[in-house]
């Protein structure tokens, strides 16, 4: 049984020229149709509820839920007395809400930021598209808002959906420049850090803050603490409706270094704007008591966004980001330590052996003149330390050769990173060898390399720092130490081992080393208010430049308890008149602090008694 029933076509009435019935085949049409479509949405409909159901209802929650996270509190740096070296501040914040965006105001919401910001429209466009449009995540804009911008902001509120502005604390550092290499500074990471952070299993997020140099980058993992955050329901605009649940986020770890605040502002002030370096250490287990680096610079500025204006203006310096005290140059003569020490235990001479000195040593053809170009008679081991005779330090290495100089110098630590916890600032140095000039050069290893080597010069590298553990073997009796900056815990920690000195040379290398002060090319630091220094100078060639200065010295003598090696890059002049004084001040506030301001005392003396 049908329906409908189509006439035939004799029986359809042709009334003037139309044919009738022809309107059931448009009623007929539009039903067929109709029921087509209302057959594919009702199928969508199933396959969207039934099969797709449990999907898009968790895409749907996750566009109304969000998950803010908050940033711990950094951990505060203190020195060894308890004195903040790098703290946190309180400042506002601004961030985006990728997907609280409207897709029509991206643009003006963009271009509205970069006006009030004063940051490019590009790098806030970058920042959006590299996390997606469709992210939950805030992304971070800028920090550190000046209180013009924060009101700014918050006056445009209405013409910027999807931005957030907000209270965090961002690193202080109140010293300013102070110790600027040592605490290093922090900064927003960058894709390739955040990648490398990754592939370690590391918690980071773009936009987070992370060390970037010295003390901030070594110590990250006990300064940055674990996130928190908030779950809010948020509507289509991306407002906070409701918070449904807090996780308070757990500040970084306080942590105090070695680094005497007083000491380093005395270390500071002996190397002012000269550009070189000063170490001060305890020579009994390392710890690094004050470490300077010229020129500096300010860490406070990468707590907020850096121009490129600043950015050129830091480095018009002469690389101020580059910590001297860890990076390697000729040591001259106070190698003339480790040249001592690999003559008399070597065999080749015995400790009492006391050689003529010369004008110069004629070696292959080739005149090797001592310092003063006349020599200094008949010296010992002692004596040749003392004032630092070239001539018989050539005679110890024509005698014993390089081997026993290469062995020493290895033991002394030389060639090698120090083990302190800057270590990717940190220059291992270079200790020559025959297959290393072989390899560079493609030549042999000569008599005359030799000669060089043993009075610091050639193509031997050391940093400061490495100088500074030299001169603690010597202070402490034969005792590499391992220089370190953190305090916490370190009592409890090995921090030094044997190198396997004889007692007797041992003895040798520190009555030279108190002789240079005593009445040799040391004497400047032969005052009263130092008990008993040793020390050495050194000169090292650099041309076609001026020559590098260097001077150690540790007190006092019969039980050293600081160390201090002070380094001029190029300065010219000789180690014992430019470096000295350097050294020489610092020790002076270590045994009697720093010295009372001229106002201070005036005031204090015009007071009345009682």
């Amino acid at each position: 049984m049908a329906f409908f029933q189509y006439p035939a076509a004799s029986q359809v009435e042709k009334k003037g020229g139309r044919t009738v019935g022809r309107q059931y085949q448009s009623v007929i049409m539009m039903l067929f149709l109709s029921l087509v479509m209302l057959g594919g949405i009702g199928s969508r409909l199933f396959y969207l509820q039934l099969v797709e159901g449990d999907r898009n209802r968790k895409l749907a929650e996750e566009n109304r839920i969000l998950l803010l996270p908050r940033r711990p509190a950094r951990g505060t740096m203190f020195d060894r007395k308890g004195k903040i070296l790098a703290g946190s501040r309180l400042s506002h914040s601004v961030s985006i809400w990728p997907i609280a965006l409207p897709v029509d105001q991206r643009d003006q919401v963009v271009q509205r930021l970069a006006q009030l910001l004063e940051i490019p429209a590009n790098e806030i466009q970058q920042r959006i598209e590299s996390a997606g449009y469709e992210s939950t995540q805030s992304i971070a804009i800028a920090r550190g808002l000046s209180p013009a911008q924060t009101t700014a902001l918050a006056e445009y509120a209405p013409e910027l959906p999807g931005v957030r502005v907000e209270a965090e604390a961002i690193r202080s550092y109140p010293n300013g420049d102070l110790a600027a290499h040592v605490i290093g500074y922090t900064g927003e990471i960058d894709e390739d850090e955040y990648d490398e952070f990754a592939d370690n299993g590391a918690d980071y997020r773009l936009g987070d803050i992370i060390g970037k140099m010295g003390s901030e980058k070594s110590f990250e993992s006990l300064l940055r603490g674990v996130w928190g955050g908030q779950q809010v329901e948020v509507d289509s605009a991306g407002n906070v409706l409701s918070i449904m649940g807090e996780k308070p986020p757990e500040a970084g770890q306080n942590i105090s270094l070695t680094i005497d605040l007083e000491l380093q502002k005395a270390a500071e002030k002996a190397l002012g704007d000269k550009i070189g370096a000063i170490v001060a250490m305890d020579p009994r287990d390392g710890a690094i008591l004050a470490m300077v680096s010229r020129p500096t610079f300010d860490p406070n500025i990468f707590s907020t966004r850096i121009t490129q204006a600043q950015w050129e203006q830091l480095n018009s310096r002469g690389n101020p980001f580059l910590n001297r005290a860890l990076q390697a140059y000729p040591p001259a003569s106070t190698f003339k330590i480790i040249t001592t020490t690999a003559g008399i235990e070597s065999g080749a001479f015995s400790a009492d052996t006391v050689l003529p000195t010369y004008p110069n040593i004629n070696a292959g053809g080739i005149l090797f003149w001592d310092w003063n170009n006349a020599g200094f008679g008949p010296l010992g081991f002692a004596g040749a330390l003392q004032w630092s005779s070239d001539t018989f330090f050539y005679q110890v290495g024509m005698r014993m050769g390089h081997e026993p100089l290469i062995e020493w110098m290895r033991k002394y630590g030389l060639g090698e990173k120090t083990g302190i916890e800057l270590v990717t600032e940190e220059s291992a140095g270079l200790v020559p060898d025959e297959a290393w000039k072989l390899d560079t050069f493609e030549e042999e290893w000569y008599l005359g390399d030799t000669i060089n080597m043993t009075i610091g010069q050639g193509y031997m590298q050391v940093t400061p720092l490495q100088t500074a553990v030299m001169f603690a073997i010597a202070a402490n009796g034969g005792y590499r130490v391992t220089p370190h900056l953190l305090l916490d815990g370190a009592e409890s920690k090995q921090w030094k081992t044997s190198i396997g000195m004889q007692e007797r040379t041992i003895e040798v290398v520190q009555d030279g080393l108190r002789k240079v002060v005593t009445s040799g090319t040391g004497t400047r630091l032969n005052v009263p208010t130092i008990p008993t220094p040793a020390g050495k100078s050194g000169t090292a060639e650099a041309p076609p430049f001026e020559n590098h200065t260097w001077f150690g010295a540790y007190a006092p003598f019969e039980k050293p308890e600081v160390l201090v090696v002070a380094f001029g890059e190029h300065s010219g002049g000789g180690g014992g008149a430019f470096a000295a004084p350097m050294v020489k001040d610092v020790l002076e506030v270590y045994f009697n602090g720093p010295p009372k301001k001229k106002k201070e005392e005036s005031t204090q003396a015009t007071q009345p008694a009682g």
